[in-house]
């Protein structure tokens, strides 16, 4: 019997217009047997919530460097949720300012990733997240 593979979607919300860390962290996730599905650049709430339920992903991972993270996150989580998807995991990788963290996690994320995190660290820590999950339901 095989094993599911975890599916991931990667999103850029807002307006920030660099992609490089989402790209890499996508590879990394694929080349790690992850099925990678990336949105591209400038992805709202509804565009991320939306294709999280049609893709059926198990994890969403949000890269943010543009400080619009407190008020992008918390309504990303907030449709994800109505959607039903209730025990989907949700990391953010980006500049995200220590007094912030506190605050997102409290909101429903999972990891906040910083720049120059380990991709090993990154796809080790969503394995074990997705795993939990599934031993939960």
């Amino acid at each position: 019997m095989t094993e599911k593979k975890i599916r991931v979607l990667i999103a850029k919300p807002g307006l920030d217009g660099h992609d490089r860390g989402a790209k890499v962290v996508a590879r990394a996730l694929r080349d790690d047997g992850m099925e990678v599905i990336y949105t591209g650049l400038r992805q709202t709430p509804e565009m991320i919530s939306e294709a999280a339920l049609q893709e059926d992903v198990d994890v969403i991972g949000l890269s943010i460097l543009s400080g619009a993270h407190n008020a992008l996150v918390p309504q990303i989580i907030r449709k994800v949720r109505e959607n039903g998807q209730n025990e989907v995991i949700i990391f953010v990788g980006g500049i995200i300012p220590e007094d912030d963290i506190q605050g997102l996690l409290d909101a429903g994320v999972f990891k906040i990733y910083g720049p120059g995190t380990d991709t090993r660290q990154v796809s080790r820590e969503i394995r074990e997240a997705v795993q939990a999950a599934t031993l939960v339901d």
